[in-house]
């Protein structure tokens, strides 16, 4: 048996949606910007593919939904926008941003730093959580921007979006949130939240890799990122990637047509999973309240292994986890929203995301719990430095302090 567990990395995209994808590469494939009837004949999939990401995350008419090829290059373009935009053409020089955001951001805010701009990283809390009240005091009447994610990548922990962007609107300062692990996972309500700009990418709800998209709410001014063209408005030059932008539209059209249902079947193989292993391994513990996590999502750590062990020999028995965020899988520096939630550096080397699907079955979630528990034996059985314990009797879930 083969079992993925890596779905906050990218999902296997959905059969109907590469059946709904194929005759844009082969049957339909002009340059929708072309004037001939090549090119127009795929305008009205396009239209559609636009309707289905409104109705998912419920947009206004007057807002703009732009593709764009990804939520790291929708994450750029925001912040470099803002910069442009609010802070060299402007009077602003402040952004505000969490310790655990996705590289993308990041790493942008470092390259703006080294430009200017100040930027506040703001901890969170011992769930991983940043609160509103934090960002609150934070913002001052220099602050541009505040960037905070709708939930992370690694923990499966969903921020306070809805006050954060109460307290902007307030502020007046304006609001980005990359919503890559909750668009299709939970309800994205974008005309009850208050969000000046939103980022999602396809293949994290079984859409095709290489295509996102970016929410701009009333329309407002946001300087392209790329330039060349009149594409998308002008607002994103580039010729339309149709196959993918229809593929969009039908992924997120079948992530979020049953989504409670989805959502409910979703987390009973999380939670019997994650109960499994906490009873059937001692010294273990999950980061995160799991009713505030998204339902797909576990980070366990495991004292005593480390994780890179761990993932060796999960992938000797077809298992695919992954130690946090797939865009850091290959450092093996401690985990950072782990050290930021307060744990030891011992700790911060153990933690495994195990995140599911609507594709995952009971079979394979059976499956992990034996390997996993099989995997963390041999490993504390050659380790030097873990202190052995057996389980009592019972399987009783044993504390782990993060400190």
């Amino acid at each position: 048996m083969q079992v993925y567990m890596d779905n906050n990395a990218t999902t296997m995209t959905d059969p109907q949606v590469v059946e709904a994808m194929l005759p844009f590469f082969s049957e339909v494939y002009g340059n929708p910007n072309s004037l001939h009837k090549f090119g127009t004949a795929s305008h009205p999939a396009i239209a559609k593919a636009i309707d289905q990401v409104y109705k998912a995350v419920n947009a206004a008419d007057e807002d703009d939904i732009i593709f764009t090829s990804c939520a790291t290059e929708s994450n750029n373009w925001v912040l470099q926008s803002v910069w442009v935009d609010h802070i060299l053409g402007g009077d602003k020089d402040h952004i505000i941003t969490t310790e655990v955001e996705h590289p993308s951001v990041l790493s942008t805010c470092k390259f703006l730093e080294e430009q200017g701009v100040k930027v506040t990283y703001l901890p969170v809390n011992e769930q991983g959580v940043v609160e509103a009240h934090t960002v609150k005091s934070f913002i001052t009447d220099k602050t541009a921007l505040v960037s905070v994610m709708w939930a992370n990548n690694e923990t499966g922990m969903i921020f306070p979006i809805e006050e954060i962007g109460e307290i902007c609107r307030e502020k007046g300062v304006l609001f980005h949130s990359d919503a890559v692990q909750a668009v299709g996972k939970i309800p994205v309500d974008l005309q009850k939240v208050h969000v000046d700009f939103l980022s999602m990418s396809a293949h994290k709800f079984h859409g095709p890799k290489g295509v996102g998209a970016l929410y701009i709410k009333n329309s407002q001014p946001l300087s392209p990122l790329l330039h060349g063209g009149e594409h998308m408005g002008g607002r994103r030059s580039g010729t339309l990637n149709v196959p993918y932008i229809v593929g969009m539209g039908k992924a997120i059209e079948l992530a979020t047509e049953n989504l409670e249902e989805t959502r409910r079947k979703i987390r009973e193989k999380r939670d019997r999973l994650e109960d499994a292993l906490l009873e059937l391994i001692p010294d273990t513990f999950t980061v995160g309240d799991r009713d505030n996590r998204t339902p797909n999502t576990i980070l366990i750590s495991v004292r005593g292994v480390e994780g890179e062990g761990m993932l060796w020999d999960l992938n000797n028995a077809a298992i695919g986890a992954s130690t946090g965020s797939a865009c850091a899988s290959e450092d093996l520096e401690a985990n950072t929203v782990m050290l930021a939630i307060g744990a030891d550096n011992e700790l911060a080397h153990t933690g495994i995301r195990l995140s599911l699907s609507r594709f995952t079955t009971d079979e394979e979630v059976d499956y992990v719990i034996d390997h996993f528990k099989k995997a963390v034996e041999r490993l504390r059985s050659i380790s030097s430095s873990y202190a052995k314990v057996k389980p009592t009797p019972g399987g009783e879930v044993r504390e782990c302090e993060l400190h």
